[in-house]
């Protein structure tokens, strides 16, 4: 068995009308972090760089969001060396893993539109996983997750910062860890206590917000 990159992609919004034309996607990278594990799922090595945008700029929402600002990209790579740096870094037999498709999406598409040639990309995609999905399988839900909120009901201690792309991948790392680890994956004891079990078929956090346990 190979070894597992945990990737997150933080992007920014392109504006309409700048340059939408030739770049029709909402969005460009401005971020990449990534978790290695190896085939025991122990993260064994990490990756970040930030990336300056081609097309669009970081707004007050995104700088907001992220804590990203356009001086932390101004003399970052653009995508196609930031790229190519990080694919040095992942090994050849590797699965990529994210939190949603999103992030494949984000990277089949503009890598695409602005004609990157990422090798072995396609065998990435083909096997890709979505830690998303894959979590609400264990639940026996059709619900879709956040990050946040799998991380408290899998009762993972869990670094703070969400939206920062390194710190998103190490904790979908952390999660996706223990799905593989436990096959009966041990729950956060006030989600699974009998007396919030009809509270949390409706909402699955009453409980846990009841004891401080906010998503952030």
């Amino acid at each position: 068995m190979g070894s597992f990159v945990v990737i997150d992609l933080e992007m920014c919004i392109i504006p309409k009308g700048a340059g939408r034309k030739i770049y029709p996607w909402y969005g460009e990278i401005i971020q990449i972090g990534a978790a290695l594990l190896n085939d025991r799922y122990e993260t064994v090595d990490t990756f970040k760089t930030y990336v300056s945008p081609e097309y669009g700029s970081i707004d007050r929402y995104i700088e907001a969001l992220t804590g990203i600002t356009n001086e932390d990209t101004r003399f970052a790579p653009p995508i196609r060396q930031a790229l190519s740096a990080f694919m040095q870094w992942v090994p050849h037999d590797s699965v990529f893993v994210s939190w949603s498709n999103a992030d494949k999406m984000q990277l089949e598409n503009e890598t695409a539109c602005k004609n990157i040639d990422v090798p072995m990309l396609q065998q990435y995609l083909d096997t890709w996983i979505d830690c998303q999905q894959l979590f609400a399988e264990v639940m026996d839900s059709k619900k879709q997750y956040g990050l946040t909120d799998a991380l408290i009901i899998a009762d993972i201690d869990y670094e703070e910062h969400a939206h920062d792309a390194l710190v998103d991948a190490c904790n979908t790392a952390k999660l996706f860890a223990k799905i593989k680890r436990e096959p009966d994956m041990q729950l956060n004891p006030l989600y699974c206590s009998e007396e919030n079990a009809v509270s949390a078929v409706h909402n699955p956090f009453a409980a846990l917000k009841n004891a401080n346990l906010s998503d952030n």
